[in-house]
């Protein structure tokens, strides 16, 4: 069981359960938006916005698999630091430059980084689950 606010206890299956809806959501909206930018912005985009757009998907989706990786085979507390940090990452990450291709203020582009540092944390953190017992 894990603690929540005012002491009430989630089973952890409710978690697992959880993180993997999150998973197969974060998957399905990288197929999603990958279909959006190539059919429906084919011709709204310039180039270098196009670019930001198709980077953002690739970064979305393979972090989708790894956030489907730690979901599946992840352990411990690691295990569970790699979903929150993938989860956190793509948001992030991806949504920035998501914002960033579809105009949004150049500004915007100061979340990218900290998205990007999600994404390593999620990989230290996972690698360690996958490298000991317990997490």
């Amino acid at each position: 069981m894990v603690r929540q606010a005012r002491d009430k206890a989630i089973p952890r299956q409710t978690l697992d359960r959880r993180a993997g809806v999150l998973a197969g959501v974060a998957g399905a909206s990288a197929v999603l938006l990958g279909a959006f930018g190539a059919h429906a912005l084919r011709g709204l985009l310039d180039a270098p916005h196009r670019e930001l757009w198709h980077t953002a998907v690739n970064y979305h989706a393979w972090h989708a698999l790894a956030l489907a990786l730690a979901v599946g085979v992840g352990r411990g507390r690691s295990g569970r630091v790699a979903v929150g940090a993938f989860a956190t990452g793509i948001v992030l990450f991806s949504g920035s430059l998501y914002a960033l291709a579809l105009g949004a203020p150049h500004w915007t582009g100061i979340v990218t980084p900290f998205g990007g540092l999600a994404f390593v944390i999620g990989w230290i953190a996972l690698g360690g689950s996958l490298g000991s017992r317990t997490g």
